[in-house]
């Protein structure tokens, strides 16, 4: 399918981040579980790995592809367009997150590892505003986590690629 990420696994093929996630915790399980067991809870992680993949990382995809067509309109409209749908999604963000420590609850989850690219892009894209104090808190102690701490540090040389111009933060 020439998709990204894909994880070879014997024979098999995995593709796409949160089936990856899934189906290392069934065929290899290790010490931490990013989906409960609880068949309610896993629902709610995977509501929740949705809601950052299609309403916080989607509208910033397609900024990045209005930006990408060389054309100014276009990369404005679509940049408008992004604003638009990242403050509705930061405002329903700030609801959910009260009197959480992660996407879905006191544990980090699936839901955090779709939350972590997504925001960490999105407040480059529309930046999170003081309006939205948790979720400028939670995106805090996504960066902290040492795992993303590590991948934001790595990936810093490729900063000047990004379509839409990186900030001199993170």
């Amino acid at each position: 399918m020439r998709k990204f990420p894909l994880l070879l696994d014997g024979d098999r093929q995995v593709v796409e981040t949160s089936i990856i996630i899934e189906y290392l915790q069934l065929a290899h399980p290790g010490a931490v579980r990013l989906l409960p067991d609880d068949p309610e809870s896993a629902l709610h992680v995977r509501f929740m790995d949705r809601c950052f993949d299609l309403h916080v990382m989607s509208p910033v995809q397609a900024a990045v592809g209005g930006a990408l067509t060389g054309d100014a309109t276009k990369r404005d409209d679509m940049r408008a367009f992004a604003a638009q749908k990242l403050e509705m999604a930061y405002g329903w963000l700030e609801g959910e997150l009260a009197g959480r420590t992660w996407a879905a609850g006191d544990e980090f989850t699936l839901a955090d590892c779709a939350a972590a690219p997504s925001l960490f892009y999105a407040d480059w894209t529309h930046p999170i505003g003081d309006d939205y104090p948790l979720l400028r808190a939670y995106r805090s102690r996504l960066l902290a986590r040492p795992s993303f701490a590590r991948t934001v540090e790595e990936a810093r040389a490729f900063r000047p690629l990004f379509p839409l111009g990186a900030p001199d933060r993170d």
